[in-house]
Parts: structure tokens; sequence; C-alpha cells
């Protein structure tokens, strides 16, 4: 049985009691907490930044997952480092060095992620992948929460274990953008490894019942 990772996302989480819904991330079960970092410029949107990591290291054992969402990545990166973030992602589309980019977040014992729009071909990322540890696929347009997913997203996910399967690579596959209940059964068909999971989480009664759920969609694999 394969069993999903849950990346439990802040973004929709209350920023001004962001100490219960850690909280309530870490009762669910979820793996791992997925912070959005939008600069206003790659997105619309402004969230947080690097403090925001730095505040959350010593309060959870949890992965923190930093999803940088902004232009010029490479000069955010050693701050989400010297915060903590485990795994520092990037979106290829904003960084024109990104071979050298992944280089360096591994070389200061962070996991490199890389990530892609909806525009975004699979192909345009396929000489980085023997390098990284993660693959981001936006499977909505990156910039707000609760939006519907764009169901031919996920076939980039397939192809990217297609690829990861040929080559004999271990990095993981990661989906964001509209993963709900509604969702789980397209889902499944691509089985990626991580998904994020934002408005679905922070907006249900008991986020411990969606994570089961995600993790239960997957059971027959």
């Amino acid at each position: 049985m394969k069993r999903p990772i849950i990346a439990a996302s802040v973004l929709s989480a209350d920023f001004y009691d962001m100490k219960s819904g850690i909280a309530r991330i870490e009762e669910s079960t979820a793996e791992w907490i997925h912070l959005d970092v939008m600069d206003g410029r790659f997105v619309p949107s402004i969230t947080f930044g690097a403090k925001m990591v730095a505040d959350l290291r010593p309060r959870t054992k949890l992965v923190l997952d930093a999803h940088l969402m902004t232009v010029e990545p490479e000069r955010q990166v050693q701050s989400f480092v010297e915060a903590g973030a485990d795994y520092i992602t990037f979106h290829t589309e904003a960084c024109v060095h990104s071979h050298l980019l992944v280089q360096k977040i591994k070389a200061a014992g962070k996991k490199a992620g890389i990530s892609i729009v909806p525009a975004t071909p699979v192909s345009q990322i396929t000489e980085l992948l023997e390098s990284v540890d993660l693959v981001l696929v936006m499977t909505v347009n990156p910039g707000a929460g609760g939006q519907s997913m764009i169901p031919s997203c996920l076939e980039k996910v397939k192809r990217l274990s297609e690829i990861r399967h040929e080559r004999g690579l271990s990095f993981l596959i990661s989906i964001d953008g509209g993963v709900n209940s509604s969702t789980l059964g397209r889902i499944v068909g691509a089985a990626p490894d991580v998904l994020v999971m934002g408005s679905a989480f922070f907006a249900s009664a008991d986020p411990g019942s969606e994570v089961e759920a995600a993790r239960q969609a997957y059971s027959a694999l």
C-alpha cells in the first residue's frame, strides 16, 4: 500500500492564530507543514518570509516545506536555510540558473525542490530531475487558495513517475491545488507522493478525517 505524505498548507490557516493552526496540523497526523512564500511579484499576493519558518522551527518537529513563489529565488534561499526549512522549493520559471540553485540548497544540507505552474511542461525540467529531491506540480495557477484543480496537470505527475522509473531516480512528486474529497479519485490515478492540502484541511471541522480520507483513497495502490 502506498501511503501519501500529507502537507498541510498554512496559507489557509488563520494568520492571527498560527499557533492553533500548527496544533491542528499536528493533531491531524499530517507529516509536513507547507509554507507558501509569496512576494507580490511572481504571484499577486504577499504572505510571509523566512521569519515564519524561524519562529515555527523550535515549536514543531514536523517537516517544514518552504515553497518560494518569488522572483529571483536565489536571493531568498539562504534566509530559509538559516531559518530551518527542511525542503526549499523554487519555481524554475523564476530562475535562470536553476541547477546552480539546486546545488546551493543541497550543499547547505537541505532538500531541494523545483516547482512548475500549469502552463509549464515537464520537458522544461527534465535536465534537473537527477539533481532534485522534490518536484512540485501546481494543479492550480499559484497565488490564492481555494481554487479548483486543473485535471490535465495530473498528466504531468504520470509523466514524472515514468521518468523516475526509467532513470532509477528517487525524487518525490508533490501536487498543490484543489486537493479535496471530490478530487481524490482523479488524484489516485496519478498517485503523487505528496498531497498539499489547504482549504479542504483548514475549512474542515475535523482535519484529521481529511488526512485519513486521502490515505484511504490510496489503499488500493
